[in-house]
């Protein structure tokens, strides 16, 4: 009984590690079209990017310049 155990823990790695990656797998074959996903993900990324350079430019002129001593 002790052996089987010691089985099954040692089984339960690699199995569960091959399901997890079937499952991401199947996930990936049922998502929208590449083309149409791409362009809204590049334009996300850009509007991203936009948000982060006004972000930028906000504390830059919030924040005093620092004095040398």
């Amino acid at each position: 009984m002790e052996s089987a155990f010691y089985t099954l823990a040692l089984l339960a790695c690699p199995v569960g590690m091959g399901l997890m990656m079937w499952m991401m797998m199947r996930g990936q074959k049922h998502g929208s079209s590449g083309e149409a996903q791409g362009r809204e993900d590049r334009s996300e990324v850009d509007a991203l990017r936009a948000e982060i350079d006004a972000l930028k430019a906000d504390r830059a002129a919030q924040t005093p310049p620092h004095r040398q001593p």
